[in-house]
């Protein structure tokens, strides 16, 4: 049983008899309390889609909800639904598009590693590798030389997700992107 502290994003949990995955923990440290952080969750029920929104202390213990991840990979979109093809056997897994938005900005045809989250063998939640290969669709013209300061600026990547990229890099460059903390790590191998 793990303690509230130790919940990551789209882990599945027991809470108040349904499963729940967790979409959102935002982490607060009150003034004047002896005793330590606040866990902010916005969960959501797998089976109803309905929010629930609950503040555990770290120390609150928690129940794994009984998962399987698959891995899977992106195929095609159907309307609203993303439908992901399981890589061993080939199951088709639809997911409406409302439940993975802030992952599909992270996802292309090319995504490797992507896992498809089941809980009583349907899917409800996808886990992301820890960085992407995305490519720069739009950002301003490189400057020479760029790489010697710190500076940075906006570029838009091909899922329409926007991260700040040194000024060495150009449109059409393909970089590597943190998934968790959507940030800029590096030009991808070519």
């Amino acid at each position: 049983m793990p303690k509230a502290s130790d919940i990551k994003k789209n882990a599945a949990i027991e809470y108040n008899g349904k499963v729940m995955i967790v979409r959102d923990i935002e982490r607060s440290v009150p003034q004047g309390r002896a005793g330590g952080s606040l866990y902010r969750m916005r969960m959501y029920d797998v089976v109803t889609g309905g929010k629930v929104d609950e503040t555990f202390k770290a120390e609150d213990m928690l129940n794994f909800a009984d998962l399987t991840r698959r891995p899977a990979m992106f195929s095609y979109i159907d309307g609203d639904e993303y439908v992901f093809m399981d890589n061993e056997d080939y199951t088709p897994y639809n997911l409406n598009q409302t439940s993975i938005a802030d992952e599909i900005l992270f996802i292309n045809e090319d995504t490797q590693g992507l896992q498809v989250i089941l809980v009583d063998g349907v899917p409800v939640a996808i886990d992301l590798p820890s960085s992407v290969e995305l490519v720069i669709t739009e950002t301003d013209p490189s400057i020479k030389g760029g790489s010697a300061t710190a500076r940075t600026k906006p570029a838009i990547l091909s899922t329409g997700l926007t991260v700040q990229v040194p000024e060495h890099i150009s449109t059409g460059d393909k970089i590597k992107v943190n998934t968790e903390e959507r940030k800029f790590m590096g030009r991808a191998d070519k």
